[in-house]
């Protein structure tokens, strides 16, 4: 199943905006992570017609604790919400829901219904939906490089390529290296979102807010995409044209 899935585009999603988009409406910031919720269903359904096989978003990030008591608990409610009442629609749909970041400090209900979803869509073979929820790279790749370190104990040390190639699997065994990573909302920054992963990821920033994030901005952005030149590093002429052909896994 996993090398049917990766066999397409990953396409990675910065939802950035939700919050400014209930200001600007005289609403409170809640409203927009609510409304923010109707375009991820708009995004994941259209998703695979666009060859995409792998979609990662960006849900709520580590330093978000930063933010309101009562902002935070909201999000963390909408999660509940839309796993409970989309799992069902995910499975028909043959979506595999993955959430990535850390567990232990999201509310126990929360834990419990990512749980259930994840179980419950693990067949699916049309779309990898990974969503990160108290997610952060660099802590992602701290512990890849943990991991990696305990595989050698008692064995020789590791060398920096070695290091590196574990590091690698470790971090895109489930769904590759990024193709294309998509951030809204105007700010143009990776705010700890996938670093190892981005390495060569095409970069595509809009003003368009997540709530009004729409299938054909989605149709626009991967259009934008496919008439970039990837060079992966090398010259036009002896650029390989997939990831695949340079070791990454697809």
């Amino acid at each position: 199943m996993q090398s049917e899935i990766q066999s397409g585009l990953h396409v990675a999603i910065i939802m950035d905006g939700n919050g400014r988009w209930a200001t600007r409406r005289g609403m409170p910031r809640v409203a927009g992570h609510r409304a923010g919720v109707a375009a991820l269903r708009r995004v994941v359904e259209h998703a695979p017609d666009l060859g995409i096989a792998s979609l990662s978003l960006y849900a709520f990030s580590s330093d978000n604790w930063t933010r309101p008591a009562e902002e935070v608990n909201g999000i963390f409610g909408l999660m509940c919400a839309y796993l409970r009442l989309e799992t069902q629609r995910l499975r028909q749909r043959g979506v595999r829901l993955q959430v990535i970041g850390r567990r232990d400090r999201v509310p126990a209900l929360l834990r419990q219904e990512i749980e259930t979803a994840e179980l419950n869509t693990a067949k699916g073979e049309c779309l990898h939906l990974r969503i990160a929820v108290d997610y952060s790279s660099r802590d992602a790749i701290t512990r890849a490089a943990a991991c990696a370190g305990s595989l050698s104990s008692g064995q020789h040390p590791l060398s920096p390529d070695s290091l590196r190639g574990m590091v690698t699997r470790v971090l895109t065994e489930e769904a590759g290296e990024v193709d294309l990573l998509i951030r809204t909302g105007g700010e143009k920054r990776l705010s700890d979102f996938l670093l190892w992963e981005c390495a060569y990821a095409e970069l595509f920033f809009t003003d368009c807010m997540w709530p009004d994030f729409s299938p054909d901005d989605l149709d626009a952005a991967l259009g934008e995409f496919r008439r970039r030149e990837r060079r992966f590093g090398s010259t036009p002429v002896s650029a390989p044209r997939c990831a695949s052909q340079i070791g990454g896994p697809r």
